[in-house]
């Protein structure tokens, strides 16, 4: 069964996707309405759902005539992409953050499933028994790895 946080994420994923503008604009008020939830609730959907790293930008404006606007990023060309990834990544990441990041590159055409589910594996804290700060640190430097590859075998 399908928690709330679930179904609130398709509903957007679709809305967006049927957006002739490709840019979703709604009132965080009106969706708490239609799913009979808190605001509260759309916020950490929007929060951890829709993050920089599964490749979507968001914008809010609190009050009375806010609005929660949402748009995914279509990705540049293949050399600037690459490099836009490497920026992302970064020196430390955490293992939502390269979770979220390996759903975008499965996504995008870039890591298939089978790839994807031997690197969350790899990057998981079971895996990386370090302290948090340095964990993080070989992560991203995993990660960096991982996306040179992937750039690299597209023959680019």
């Amino acid at each position: 069964m399908s928690s709330i946080s679930d179904i609130i994420e398709r509903y957007l994923i679709q809305m967006l996707q049927d957006a002739p503008s490709g840019i979703l604009q709604v009132k965080r008020s009106e969706l708490a309405d239609l799913f009979q939830c808190v605001p509260s609730q759309i916020n950490y959907v929007i929060s951890t759902r829709f993050t920089v790293e599964k490749g979507y930008v968001v914008e809010s404006k609190r009050g009375g005539g806010g609005y929660i606007r949402l748009f995914k990023v279509q990705p540049p060309s293949s050399g600037d992409y690459y490099e836009l990834l490497q920026e992302l990544i970064g020196s430390q990441m955490s293992q939502s953050a390269a979770e979220d990041l390996i759903y975008r590159l499965i996504d995008e055409g870039w890591m298939s499933v089978r790839e994807a589910t031997l690197v969350r594996k790899m990057i998981s804290r079971d895996v990386l028994d370090l302290p948090m700060l340095v964990r993080d640190q070989v992560r991203a430097r995993m990660m960096r790895s991982v996306v040179t590859t992937l750039y690299a075998s597209k023959g680019e």
